[in-house]
């Protein structure tokens, strides 16, 4: 009965993850811009993997799995918004952004005012 239960609920993370997946791969390709794109892919996309990675956690109801699994979802929980932020930035600095989307623009702001300019997008030497 609690295999039974198991399998149940690892199929239903399976395809919650693979839906959320699937959405965050539509998002890529409908969306408009880069920021769009890269909301759309970084929200469900990382939701989805944690749940796909859950599922499998469940369905092979192993120790080591299960700790191999929460490394997965722990690293991707923590690269996804630091890549994420990252690429925003440099579409913004490169001028890859449609400003005529944007409600709020505070980063292009900050950096008229500064000294650097947008182009720059080697890191300093």
């Amino acid at each position: 009965m609690m295999d039974e239960l198991m399998t149940w609920a690892a199929s239903a993370l399976f395809i919650a993850g693979s839906l959320l997946t699937l959405i965050a791969a539509i998002g890529l390709v409908r969306f408009p811009d880069v920021l769009a794109r890269m909301h759309g892919v970084t929200k469900p996309g990382t939701l989805g993997i944690a749940l796909l990675m859950i599922g499998l956690a469940l369905s092979m109801q192993s120790i080591q799995v299960a700790w191999k699994v929460a490394l997965v979802v722990l690293f991707q929980l923590i690269t996804s918004p630091v890549s994420a932020h990252m690429l925003g930035r440099a579409a913004v600095r490169t001028k890859k952004v449609a400003s005529d989307l944007l409600v709020v623009d505070e980063l292009s702001e900050d950096l008229a005012r500064s000294d650097v300019p947008h182009e720059e997008t080697s890191p300093r030497n």
